[in-house]
């Protein structure tokens, strides 16, 4: 297809300031103190944003899109954000040296769909409201729960990595890659299907059934990640991809990537699980119906992140059970002294700030620093990074989040050990 000219020109004048960015040394010293977080050793806390809500944060159209052609419209989008935050909130972010091409595949899932009916929706944002109708109302609909098939679509990747080249290619390197992060949260899918008041009543009245559907439930993605190591759909994760609901997975202790073109398996890399829905549920519950299901999901891989808004801090004499964990996350729920002092210097502490402050009628910074810097002192002594996400909205003002990132870098500092 026939690009304008303009597009052209947006894209590659975008693709060569990322360039530029992206050579600075500072992602190489960034690197190596994300792995040394990872590998337990002292560094300062690390700090990261993300879940951000784009549809409030643009100034002086750094964030307008300017191409015609969707294809071009969709790279520019992707550049205009990263480098957004690059500018106003980059953290400890780090960028990589070349476009990723994503693969294009498709599975077929679990064969039931949840049910939802969205409320109260933003059009200019993904945050909704939902309310979920059952699908598994008697034992006979656990049945339901089918095996995903994946399928990769090879030649539709290597056009677009064609079309990227043509665009992209003498500035940036463009590389085509699998998918880094890859969640399984068997519990969420399971009470989606059986609507939340009802699994809660069944973990009580009809345990069997639950524990059916949590086990075809595993298999599934047992059986959908066998497929997608086969593929070639997966990427080794050891380098500047997001883990869990957590920071960046740069460490020593797994394998480096490879380069030589052989599909990344899992073991060589993070994976990631959580049960957020059973945030209110016992640790002797959790186990039973959740944390026993997903050791086997979490067994796969070489190492683990756990948790995402859920509470976790009565939880750990369970989630010692897995061998491979290294980050757990605290999410603004969880009573983060208790958590510093079950965690210790095992694994790292994944901090997760409340982002309501962001969202007040008032902005008040210095309420931010407060907080955060209670929470480090709370954490102090563990191996922490900061991540702020789930940010709903920062009332159209998004020098809040900015003011917010400065904070959280000067208080980093102050907690080097």
């Amino acid at each position: 297809m026939k690009v304008r000219a303009q597009d052209v020109d947006v894209v590659r004048r975008l693709g060569e300031e990322y360039a530029a960015a992206a050579s600075l040394g500072v992602h190489a010293e960034r690197a190596e103190l994300w792995r040394r977080l990872n590998d337990l050793a002292p560094v300062r806390p690390l700090v990261w944003i993300n879940e951000i809500p784009w549809n409030e944060l643009n100034v002086n159209d750094e964030l307008t899109v300017r191409c015609e052609d969707d294809f071009c419209r969709g790279i520019e989008s992707a550049l205009r954000m990263v480098l957004y935050q690059w500018r106003h909130f980059p953290g400890d972010m780090i960028l990589q040296p070349f476009f990723a091409c994503g693969k294009i595949w498709s599975s077929t899932g679990f064969g039931l769909s949840a049910n939802v009916e969205y409320l109260d929706q933003d059009e200019t944002t993904n945050i909704r409201a939902m309310r979920f109708t059952p699908a598994i109302v008697e034992a006979k609909d656990v049945e339901k729960i089918q095996t995903p098939r994946v399928t990769y679509d090879a030649a539709a990747t290597e056009a677009n990595h064609q079309r990227m080249c043509e665009l992209l290619g003498d500035i940036l390197p463009v590389r085509t890659t699998g998918m880094p992060t890859y969640w399984s949260c068997p519990a969420d899918n399971v009470f989606m299907w059986f609507g939340l008041e009802q699994a809660m009543m069944d973990l009580v009245m009809r345990p069997e059934m639950v524990h059916e559907a949590m086990r075809r439930t595993v298999e599934g993605y047992l059986a959908e990640l066998d497929q997608m190591e086969a593929l070639g759909l997966l990427e080794c994760n050891n380098g500047p991809y997001r883990i869990g609901s957590g920071g960046f997975g740069h460490t020593g202790g797994l394998p480096q990537p490879a380069g030589d073109g052989r599909p990344a398996r899992a073991i060589e890399s993070w994976g990631c699980s959580a049960a957020q829905i059973f945030s209110d549920i016992s640790p002797r519950m959790h186990w039973e119906f959740v944390l026993q299901y997903e050791q086997r999901w979490l067994a796969r891989w070489g190492m683990t992140y756990y948790g995402c808004c859920e509470p976790l801090h009565r939880k750990m004499e369970i989630l010692r059970r897995v061998p491979n964990l290294r980050k757990v996350s605290c999410s603004p729920q969880a009573d983060a002294e208790m958590t510093a002092r079950q965690i210790g210097r095992d694994y790292v502490l994944s901090l997760k700030p409340n982002p309501a402050i962001l969202a007040e009628n008032r902005w008040r910074p210095d309420q931010a620093r407060r907080e955060l810097r209670e929470n480090l002192e709370r954490t102090r002594g563990c191996n922490v990074e900061i991540i702020l996400k789930d940010i709903s909205t920062v009332r159209h003002k998004p020098e809040r989040l900015w003011e917010w990132a400065a904070i959280a870098s000067e208080l980093a500092e102050e907690f080097a050990p």
